[in-house]
């Protein structure tokens, strides 16, 4: 299979949404895309790699699984993902810290992208700790600078919005003459692993317009450790056998019986996020002083809120209650373990907490 770089991709793209956005049904466009503006294609943003994954078929239920971040994002603002290339904040004046308030740093703070600040299960892309990053300008408006930063460890993106607070500055570039695509080195500290969020700021040239970008990266597996030699084994000479003299038999003493710990479960609920008419949630199941085989935890909800799809769980609801289940690789916990199970859903009017039990099966 030919491999279409991601600038060719985004120019045939950009094309075709031109052409035919007159037959686009149900989707208000905002800005042709090939008039404006710009994005980090590789490693993708957030926004971008929705729209790059599912713009063919952003209307198939199969992405409410398979891609459930997305999901939540298309279905929040279908206008962000056309509108890729316009996650900017004029006017900050070189003060990024102080423009974009915490928590809306993958928005820029912009409603049409709030969706991008709602932490949940991103798609990553896997890189190794050192790689170029790419960022696609087809207006060419050139750079006074990029920054790049990447999250601290310890940080997760799938329970936590972005604050300034959660990021390490690892590069700042010089400029770039008008001519995308905009490549730069960059290196990861060797200490961060597992899903991070690498975060680049595009100050552009042509006005005071940064660009605010969030790219869901996976660290660890791009390089393959070189093997530690395995010594070659020294004999060890056999010893002489010992004979050792019959012992008198003790008496067994039966030990008194410690009392089983309770095989029962809790669950808590937390809310991430809202947007719009939709929000992000997660529960916390946690087992006993005794292990448990599986879990069922009922959400009663307050407000006649609804699940629109689920990860780490299978779920049935009736009326106001919802019922979830474990999956086959999260139903055993040993004592006091927990798992975490989240969801997308809708709410209109108030979105109170639910009511949660868990009940060990």
């Amino acid at each position: 299979m030919t491999r279409i770089s991601p600038l060719r991709r985004v120019t045939a793209a950009l094309s075709t949404l031109a052409v035919g956005a007159a037959t686009l049904v149900g989707v208000a466009i905002l800005a042709t895309p090939a008039s404006a503006h710009g994005a980090v294609t590789d490693p993708p943003t957030r926004i971008y790699g929705c729209w790059e994954r599912w713009s063919s078929g952003h209307t198939n239920p199969a992405m409410a699984t398979q891609d459930p971040a997305c999901w939540a994002a298309w279905q929040a603002n279908p206008n962000a993902m056309w509108n890729w290339n316009g996650i900017f904040k004029e006017g900050a004046a070189g003060r990024h810290e102080q423009s974009v308030p915490n928590g809306k740093l993958c928005s820029a703070d912009n409603p049409i992208y709030a969706a991008a600040d709602v932490p949940g299960p991103w798609k990553t892309t896997p890189k190794p700790y050192d790689f170029p990053l790419t960022l696609t300008d087809p207006s060419n408006h050139g750079a006074d600078y990029l920054k790049i930063y990447v999250t601290k460890q310890g940080y997760d993106p799938t329970t936590e919005q972005l604050d300034w607070s959660d990021l390490e500055l690892i590069k700042t570039t010089g400029r770039y003459a008008p001519s995308s695509p905009y490549v730069t080195d960059v290196s990861i500290p060797r200490d961060r692993t597992g899903h991070h969020v690498l975060f680049t700021i595009w100050q552009a040239s042509h006005l005071d317009q940064p660009y605010y970008q969030c790219s869901d990266i996976q660290l660890g597996g791009g390089t393959t450790p070189t093997p530690t030699p395995t010594p070659t084994p020294t004999a060890t000479p056999t010893p002489t056998p010992t004979v050792t003299p019959t012992a008198t038999p003790t008496p067994t003493v039966t030990p008194t019986p410690t009392p089983a710990g309770t095989g029962g479960c809790t669950a808590s609920y937390a809310k991430h996020g809202e947007w719009g008419s939709g929000f992000s949630g997660e529960v916390r199941v946690t087992a006993g002083t005794a292990p448990i085989k599986g879990w069922q935890v009922s959400l009663t909800w307050p407000n006649g809120q609804r699940i629109t799809n689920i990860w780490n769980a299978s779920a049935t609801s009736s009326g106001s209650a919802t019922t979830a289940s474990n999956l086959s690789y999260n139903g055993s916990l040993a004592a006091n373990a927990s798992t975490t199970f989240g969801f997308n859903g809708s709410w209109s009017g108030s979105n109170g907490n639910p009511a949660v039990a868990c009940t060990a099966l």
